[in-house]
């Protein structure tokens, strides 16, 4: 996948130190280890790199023997940390306009998540993804994506709003958590998607009004900020082919007609960054694959349709093509390599 690194608002470790220093680790150690220098810290609007938080997380929670450590970070999450998107959120007539407001902007606030919404009948699917190019876990990462967005969506329907779902494509924890006291309900793991499914009602439903009389003024500057993004073809598509695979639906046609060009038009981009459409599908294939092997218990049947194969068979021979062994040789020879590294380190 691309090489760009994507960026974060250091708002995102709000609270780290603290909760760092809670389980006995030593924040400022842990943070110049991972790549994020504390002084980045004092304003939360300062753009760190997103792959250096994800490595804090991981790192956090393995030293610290805390497998809900990204979850304990996003409890205390309000939608003010969002900066100016939760004035621009606030003004909306419903739970789905704010979220798709979110949307819009998400790539301002952590250019490393990607939020969409999906309508089936009268339910709604709130998908989060991490988009990283690399096999490292990031099951921290979108704990704390999931737990925010949920706190977000409570915040704006109010205390007593319960989601119908709750899930994470990465295998259960093995210990005691607080995924059930923090989401109030059962979670559900090695499912198909992270995120939150909540019903159609809620999501429509008019909100309160609000008076923020600097909400047009937030909204100008986002759309200023946004049409300044230096993001490149390369990584819109690889945004897009990360939505669509999941049931066999990318095609280089189809993300042409998401983004609004003609299949000759993307050709056109990709190729000016030194790219084409098969080499992404693959990378971002690639990526998910290894990420999912890695961190899931899904069956080869599950894997080919969350990849989008026809079938587990076509799924096994493209795996094997492309990292050279099966998928059980692959995920041993992994385990192996990433237990030699830990003791290393």
């Amino acid at each position: 996948m691309s090489q760009r690194t994507p960026l974060i608002r250091s708002a995102s470790l709000a609270g780290y130190a603290e909760l760092a220093r809670l389980h006995g680790l030593d924040p400022e150690f842990m943070q110049r280890n991972a790549g994020v220098n504390p002084r980045s810290l004092l304003d939360p609007d300062i753009p760190i790199s997103a792959m250096a938080v994800r490595q804090l997380l991981e790192d956090s929670a393995l030293a610290a023997g805390v497998e809900d450590f990204g979850l304990q970070l996003a409890a205390g999450r309000r939608l003010s940390n969002m900066g100016p998107i939760s004035v621009v959120m606030r003004e909306a007539q419903s739970a789905r306009q704010a979220l798709e407001s979110l949307c819009r902007y998400m790539r301002l606030v952590n250019a490393a998540l990607l939020t969409r919404i999906e309508d089936y009948d009268d339910a709604v699917l709130i998908r989060e993804e991490i988009l990283v190019a690399d096999k490292r876990p990031v099951r921290q990462s979108i704990e704390m994506a999931v737990c925010v967005l949920h706190r977000t969506l409570k915040e704006l329907l109010g205390p007593t709003w319960r989601p119908r779902n709750v899930s994470f494509e990465h295998r259960p924890p093995r210990g005691a958590t607080c995924h059930r006291a923090l989401f109030g309900m059962p979670v559900e793991f090695n499912a198909s998607f992270n995120g939150i499914v909540c019903t159609a009602k809620d999501m429509d439903a008019p909100m309160p009004p609000n008076d923020y009389r600097m909400a047009s003024y937030a909204r100008r500057f986002l759309d200023q900020a946004l049409s300044g993004s230096d993001e490149s073809a390369t990584d819109t598509v690889q945004q897009v082919v990360m939505a669509l695979l999941p049931g066999g639906r990318c095609t280089a046609d189809q993300v042409a007609r998401h983004l609004g060009v003609d299949r000759r038009t993307l050709h056109r981009r990709l190729s000016a960054e030194g790219t084409n459409f098969l080499s992404e599908l693959q990378s971002v294939r690639a990526e998910l694959a290894s990420r999912q092997i890695l961190d899931g218990n899904r069956t080869l049947a599950e894997l080919a349709d969350l990849l989008g194969f026809s079938s587990s068979s076509a799924f096994a021979y493209w795996f094997r093509k492309h990292f050279g062994s099966t998928v059980s040789q692959w995920r041993e020879a992994s385990l192996v390599a990433e237990s030699s590294e830990s003791k290393r380190g």
